[in-house]
């Protein structure tokens, strides 16, 4: 089990510790539903140094990049970041991931903990370009400021313009009083805020002087579950729930960063399964009685046949309801659509809705 620089920061907070994709994380400190109507409401601090970060340079590196991203990287200008997905060659996703770019031939990839070395060895199974690669996943820690206080709260802490910064851009600038930290603006919650990229030696003054700025503004820490409650109620996969080695990026609305006017990783099987249409999609669905949607569950139709599976679910903060995504036939992908969730005895009505759940 590894562990972050902060984790002694954490458990001295008082923080209930889970292992998560072999790293000792925070789950949570007061409860999911306090720190996640923090962040909808206020400003909350994620440390989530567990996830991957591989430093792609060289003059192929936009090639490699290119060869194993869905998204056309070559979009790119410096400071600004790109989500997108890696293929497999059978239909699936290896693994989704943001993309930056810091500067020409500089690439900056963040994938998800339990798949670092996997991405690794699949990046470096394509490289036959020979960009050159580091993976600065154990050197690096992270931590996501997040909500609609998260800028006017650490504005003391940095030169630029925290305001000023647009979804999905970024700048290396001082912060915290360390030089050349990665202000990142690529939420996951839905309700603004920011990403800090630091050395591990320098992450526990970064999270104490966050904590002081903040300190006006009712900062929390926050731990992993209030982190899912939060994706969730925008509808944003996880990977190893909505998506993994055998879903199709196409089912799972990915379509959007699917790019064919380039060529990748069995990007012809997937252009010809766009064209065809989907077979099945993954939608989001509110529960229309008390109920809770869990991951495993099954989504019957109207005589109880089983049409589908549930991926994600929870007890939504924000809406007060049952909500989730799950793989459904496309003829029941529609907003309105009426679908049932399998609760162990109980098959619980439920309705198809347009996402994200939370509107803001």
């Amino acid at each position: 089990m590894q562990n972050t620089a902060l984790t002694k920061t954490h458990t001295a907070l008082g923080a209930k510790m889970v292992p998560f994709a072999g790293f000792n994380m925070p789950v949570s400190y007061e409860g999911v539903n306090i720190e996640h109507e923090t962040v909808r409401n206020g400003v909350g601090v994620f440390d989530v140094s567990h996830m991957g970060e591989f430093l792609i340079t060289g003059p192929n590196a936009l090639d490699l990049i290119q060869k194993v991203t869905s998204n056309d990287a070559s979009k790119l200008i410096d400071g600004k970041a790109q989500y997108s997905y890696l293929p497999n060659n059978k239909g699936g996703v290896v693994d989704d991931l943001i993309v930056y770019r810091i500067a020409n031939e500089k690439y900056l990839l963040v994938v998800n903990a339990s798949n670092i070395q996997k991405d690794w060895d699949w990046i470096s199974s394509h490289n036959t370009m020979n960009a050159d690669m580091k993976d600065l996943s154990d050197d690096y820690s992270l931590l996501a400021i997040q909500g609609p206080k998260a800028a006017v709260a650490m504005q003391p802490l940095t030169s630029i313009d925290l305001e000023a910064m647009k979804f999905y851009t970024f700048e290396i600038a001082d912060f915290a009083g360390i030089e050349n930290v990665i202000i990142s603006a690529t939420g996951y919650t839905g309700s603004g805020g920011f990403e800090i990229y630091c050395k591990n030696s320098e992450v526990q003054q970064v999270w104490d002087k966050v904590f002081e700025a903040g300190a006006d503004y009712e900062i929390k820490p926050v731990g992993l579950a209030a982190r899912d409650t939060l994706r969730l109620e925008m509808g944003y996969c996880l990977y190893g729930n909505d998506i993994n080695d055998t879903t199709s990026p196409i089912e799972a609305g990915l379509g959007w960063v699917t790019k064919f006017s380039k060529d990748f990783i069995n990007a012809e099987a997937l252009a010809k399964e766009k064209e065809h249409g989907a077979e099945r999609k993954l939608v989001g669905f509110e529960l229309d009685e008390r109920g809770i949607p869990r991951q495993g569950y099954d989504i019957v139709d109207s005589n109880g046949n089983t049409i589908g599976i549930v991926t994600s679910g929870t007890m939504s903060p924000s809406l007060g309801k049952g909500i989730g995504l799950g793989y459904v036939p496309s003829v029941f992908a529609k907003p309105g659509s009426k679908i049932n969730i399998q609760v162990r005895k109980n098959a619980i009505p439920a309705t198809v809705v347009k996402l994200p759940f939370y509107k803001g």
